[in-house]
């Protein structure tokens, strides 16, 4: 068994995750997505689908990256 990076759980059905050359193990998505999706730099929210990127920062939707000066950007076309 393998014991999850996030909760400490040791689990039979962990799994292992290599992200930016680094090899993480979670018992669960919800402790991967915890460790390892990007934060919304408006309302801090984790990203869990595409999101937005601007000039480097990661915004979870066009709404937020509006409200935080990102000009262009909708969720709608």
């Amino acid at each position: 068994m393998a014991q999850c990076e996030v909760c400490g759980n040791d689990y039979h059905l962990a799994f292992q995750v290599i992200a930016g050359g680094h090899t993480h193990t979670f018992d669960s998505f919800e402790c991967a997505i915890h460790r390892l999706a990007p934060e919304c730099a408006h309302c801090g929210c984790k990203i869990m689908g595409h999101g937005i990127e601007a000039t480097g920062i990661f915004y979870c939707c066009a709404h937020c990256a509006r409200d935080h000066g990102v000009r262009g950007v909708a969720d709608h076309v």
